[in-house]
């Protein structure tokens, strides 16, 4: 399925609230680290085809961001049936991810 890219506070509620479970990666265009994640999210798509994986970038969709208290990124979050249940920050390996957000 490939990574979503989020284009409003609206499709962000609607992807979540979906259910089942869905990584959200919170990035920028100017974040170094979020850049080197972009590879590693796509690997974790195609691995974990049961998990939605979703692309925020903070600088055109803020509301998400503020909402879930994002201060540092690259960040994840993965939710499950709409509700937030895992969080980890900064660029890692793909088995370093899907072990924090444990997946």
């Amino acid at each position: 399925m490939g990574v979503l890219e989020i284009e409003s506070a609206e499709e962000f509620q609607k992807v979540i609230a979906a259910g089942g479970k869905v990584v959200v990666d919170f990035w920028a265009s100017w974040c170094g680290p979020c850049m080197m994640m972009k590879p590693v999210l796509n690997d974790l798509a195609a691995a974990y085809p049961q998990v939605k994986v979703a692309s925020v970038n903070v600088d055109d969709v803020s509301q998400p961001a503020m909402q879930y208290q994002i201060d540092t990124i690259p960040a994840f979050i993965l939710f499950e049936n709409g509700q937030p249940v895992k969080k980890t920050i900064g660029a890692k390996p793909l088995a370093v991810l899907a072990k924090e957000l444990g997946i």
